[in-house]
């Protein structure tokens, strides 16, 4: 990837570099460590210590530390990618398919596809921003590396990274609304969620926008995102998300997942803060539903 590049103000002149890479750059402690004991910061195409003083006028670069293989087992199966760059990937995950490898599901996850897919890139690790269900499918965000990931992170639940979701829900809902509802882990469940008094603030935004087969269509933002959210607030208010096995009743039409899909993502280029925008169609299957 580039490094990281800035020219010094008047405003930095006199400021340890230390100080001014970390804030102006948003990079960790840990990530500035490494970054010095590798010598990867240049002044001017020098290398420089943490304690240089920096100059006005001065030219700034920083390599990012490479970090590593983590073992996962590659899986050569394909991946469909709404946007990508040096930074950033938005990836239109298919459903069901998990998001993330684990002790207890190795393979048949989104990162084995793309440690397969980036096999060729030394030191790529896989760095999620936003996860979906394994029976959501639709547009979710993963960093390039540690650093950009990072700051899009920053970008969650702010004006500058949002996600729209489309869920078809059972039974009629007109008009739109706010949920806003706390939720807490079920006692004994490993995963279940419920909405209880002593669980933390969750507000989850609806419109609804057709109807068909006895259902509704709703496209819903999150305001808050906390695990299950958007399902546990919809069996909440007695419209369970189709097809939810959880939270509401499985759909032999719909093997291993429901009809709740993230349709549009937008965020801020980490680096350069331009507006990127991606949608994805509610997939046909989930129409259907409606008919």
């Amino acid at each position: 990837m580039e490094p990281l590049r800035a020219v010094v103000s008047e405003e930095d002149h006199g400021r340890l570099i230390k100080y001014y890479l970390r804030s102006t750059f948003g990079i960790s402690y840990g990530t500035f460590s490494k970054l010095k004991y590798t010598n990867e910061i240049r002044v001017n195409g020098v290398q420089v210590r943490a304690n240089y003083v920096l100059q006005a006028g001065d030219c700034i670069e920083a390599d990012l530390p490479d970090e590593g293989n983590r073992a996962v087992i590659e899986e050569k199966l394909p991946v469909s990618f709404a946007y990508r760059d040096d930074d950033l990937m938005i990836i239109d995950k298919p459903a069901p398919l998990a998001c993330q490898c684990s002790e207890k599901q190795p393979v048949g996850t989104l990162e084995n596809r793309l440690a397969s897919f980036f096999s060729s890139d030394r030191g790529y690790v896989y760095h999620p921003v936003n996860r979906l269900d394994k029976g959501t499918s639709g547009l979710m965000a993963a960093g390039m590396h540690a650093y950009s990931t990072a700051l899009m992170q920053k970008q969650l639940h702010s004006g500058t990274f949002y996600r729209d979701y489309l869920a078809i829900v059972e039974g009629l809902i007109q008009g739109d609304g706010c949920i806003d509802m706390p939720i807490a882990k079920a006692e004994g469940a490993t995963i279940r969620r419920i909405v209880a008094a002593n669980g933390k603030p969750a507000r989850t935004h609806y419109r609804a926008i057709m109807h068909g087969g006895g259902r509704t269509l709703l496209r819903l933002q999150l305001e808050t995102g906390r695990t299950h959210q958007i399902r546990v607030h919809l069996s909440a208010i007695g419209h369970p998300v189709a097809g939810d096995f959880l939270y509401g009743s499985e759909l032999q039409s719909l093997p291993g997942r429901f009809a709740l899909h993230s349709h549009r993502i937008v965020l801020s280029q980490p680096r350069t803060g331009a507006r990127i925008e991606c949608v994805s169609p509610l997939p046909q299957e989930l129409y259907r539903l409606l008919e």
